[in-house]
């Protein structure tokens, strides 16, 4: 938990760098967060005809920029560019690949983005 906690804090940071497994962490958390509130929405009666929850909406869309920010700061640690990120949009190709980035170890050391931090780590 203390990983996500660690992304929310640095809710609009985009520059530096981020480690895999506060990347990984921060997906595990809110697969697990999604899940439990979309099991609320249920049991509340809150869910619209598409079957997305209004809870689950709520926090989609709170996560968001942090979410984002991260996986700049991913690719960052890969010493890769952000422009990376236009791969999303070609489908299944490019999320494979994205996905392949985010497995990967970072740059070890200090790259264009920063310095590394497995270094600077809690």
């Amino acid at each position: 938990m203390d990983w996500y906690l660690k992304a929310l804090k640095n809710y609009i940071g985009f520059g530096g760098r981020a480690r895999r497994k506060e990347y990984w962490m921060f997906v595990l958390v809110n697969i697990i967060l999604t899940f439990v509130l979309g099991v609320v929405d249920k049991l509340l009666g809150w869910q619209h005809s598409s079957g997305e929850g209004v809870l689950t909406t709520i926090y989609g869309v709170l996560i968001f920029i942090p979410g984002w920010a991260l996986q700049f700061r991913r690719l960052h640690d890969t010493d890769r560019s952000a422009w990376w990120l236009l791969l999303l949009l070609i489908p299944i190709v490019g999320w494979i690949v994205m996905l392949i980035f985010n497995c990967q170890d970072g740059t070890k050391g200090d790259n264009r983005f920063g310095p590394d931090p497995k270094l600077n780590s809690w």
